[in-house]
């Protein structure tokens, strides 16, 4: 996925999903009309989106080893996978790319080829609950734990840690909740703020709160950073926040 977009002069690509008002809002789907819009639709709804994918590719450079795999779990378009190959430089170093919406694995793949690479990435349909870490120096988890059933949560971070490299890195990208309710209310206002401020709706903006409010579950920051140490993992903390929307850096 490029790491801008020109939706702004293609209305075919204008995340307009809920313009409209719906009688029933339906749960949120990563199907093809998502896909269709997604660039939009990340860049106008996630402060500081374009910062992390950057930094990823940033923070691929110093901690991808030779003769190990990145792996991208949630790849969604492939921007987090274009922008480690883009700055793996040892050799020996592949991608490994999943998601469980075969529409995103599709135009990931496509994406990937416009650019060639020595860098090979297997980009794969299916879910990160049945996929096994091997000999990993990097794992990106880019605003996709969130969308995973708490109780699994446990399970892929213990799974990550497992198949992690000494020295490797863990990159976790989440949407959070804040235990103090007058925080948790400024952040969630700021939050709908920024997105009325990128030409959503009121209608939009609430809508599609009520299309995530049974598929994406955020947690505070100190239950992921509780279930990081119990992990095993030697050190985490938050190297960018902006509102409630956080990333964090896990050593192992």
């Amino acid at each position: 996925m490029p790491h801008d977009t020109d939706s702004e002069h293609n209305p075919a690509m204008k995340d307009n999903i809920f313009q409209q008002p719906l009688n029933k809002v339906s749960d949120f789907v990563f199907d093809q009309s998502v896909v269709r819009v997604f660039p939009d639709m990340i860049k106008r709804s996630v402060p500081g989106y374009a910062t992390i994918i950057q930094m990823i590719g940033i923070l691929t450079e110093q901690f991808a080893q030779a003769d190990s795999t990145c792996y991208d779990l949630g790849c969604s378009l492939g921007a987090a996978s274009l922008a480690m190959r883009e700055h793996i430089h040892v050799p020996g170093c592949d991608i490994i790319a999943i998601d469980n919406s075969e529409p995103m694995v599709t135009d990931c793949r496509e994406n990937l080829k416009k650019t060639p690479s020595q860098v090979e990435v297997d980009v794969r349909c299916t879910n990160i609950e049945e996929l096994d870490i091997q000999n990993a120096s990097i794992v990106v988890l880019n605003f996709t734990l969130q969308f995973i059933a708490p109780e699994q949560r446990q399970n892929i971070i213990e799974t990550i840690y497992k198949g992690m490299l000494p020295g490797g890195l863990l990159i976790l990208s989440e949407k959070i909740a804040f235990e103090d309710p007058q925080q948790e209310k400024l952040n969630v206002h700021m939050h709908h703020t920024f997105k009325r401020s990128n030409g959503y709706s009121e209608l939009e903006v609430s809508q599609k709160r009520s299309a995530l409010d049974n598929v994406l579950s955020p947690e505070p920051l100190k239950i992921h950073q509780q279930r990081i140490i119990s992990a095993g993992f030697s050190s985490c903390d938050v190297w960018f926040q902006c509102f409630n929307f956080a990333s964090m850096l896990v050593l192992k």
